[in-house]
Formats: C-alpha cells, structure tokens, sequence
C-alpha cells in the first residue's frame, strides 16, 4: 500500500457581482451538452477523428465543458428555510486535455474532470478553484505538468472574466 501526500494550490478570489451572475457568465462560457446523449455519441464512434469530433462539438468558447453542476446550498436552505447560502459545485472538464495528462501521469484521472466552486458568502460570490499543476507536480513529468498549466489557465482566465 502507497499513500503519497499532494499539496493542493487553491485559486479563489471573491467578486462583487451577484451570485447569479457569475453563475449565468460561468455557464455561458462553457459547453452544456446532454451529458446522456454526449456518452452515447461518444461510444458509438469508431475512429479517434470521430471521438474528437463529438468532443469538440460539445465544448463551449473556452474549450470546456459542463460534466455535472450540484447545488450544495440546497440542502441548506431547506434546513434554514431561507433563501441563503447559496453554493454550486461545478465539474467541467475537456476528454482531450484530461487524455493528454493521463497518457502521461494515469493518476491525473483522479483529478480530471476539474471542480469549481461558486459561493455567496458575506464579503461577497467567491470563485474558487484547486489547481491542476498542483495535483500533477508529485509525478515530474513535465508534458503532463504542461498540460495541466494550459488547463490552468483557462480556467483561472475563465474566472477572473465570471467575476468581472
């Protein structure tokens, strides 16, 4: 039995907008495919060509797409009865980036697809995000370490235009 001990570097930043919109401006930047429909397509093709194909034609502006979004605050609500906090978990992701780190370090799997995290807290909507290069920078493979940091980018470059 391995155990290994990964520090994580957190990218968060907390923006003035309201909740929803950084929300809607989040979500309008990534793709939202039927995910039912997208493994369905995804499966049926025969070729690379085709997969990729499928994958971009789910993807959204910044590459990206949408895997599941879970509302954290709901359950919260209902136990306060108020309309606060509201919290969303967001996992979103890209099959081709996530298959270039995995050829190369199969553990980024675990990793991959990527969460994000929305919430409104009193000092305002924070966004928040744990770094891909930080997860992969145990392993020291540097085109594996490449990826991630593109991802990275993308993300954090998403977020800081979401919280405006």
């Amino acid at each position: 039995m391995a155990v290994a001990k990964v520090e994580v570097e957190r990218f968060s930043l907390t923006s003035s907008r309201p909740f929803d919109a950084v929300v809607a401006a989040f979500k309008s930047a990534i793709g939202q495919p039927n995910m039912v429909e997208f493994f369905e397509e995804t499966r049926a093709t025969n070729s690379f060509p085709d997969l990729e194909r499928v994958v971009r034609s789910g993807l959204g502006r910044t590459d990206l797409m949408l895997f599941a979004e879970f509302d954290l605050g709901d359950i919260l609500r209902r136990e306060s009865g108020s309309m606060k906090p509201k919290i969303m978990r967001f996992v979103v992701g890209n099959p081709l980036i996530m298959k270039e780190m995995v050829k190369h370090v199969p553990d980024a799997g675990s990793y991959a697809p990527v969460t994000v995290l929305v919430d409104e807290r009193s000092d305002g909507v924070h966004v928040s995000y744990d770094k891909m290069e930080s997860f992969l920078l145990p392993y020291g493979n540097s085109d594996a370490l490449s990826v991630a940091r593109n991802l990275d980018s993308k993300i954090t470059t998403l977020l800081r235009e979401c919280a405006g």
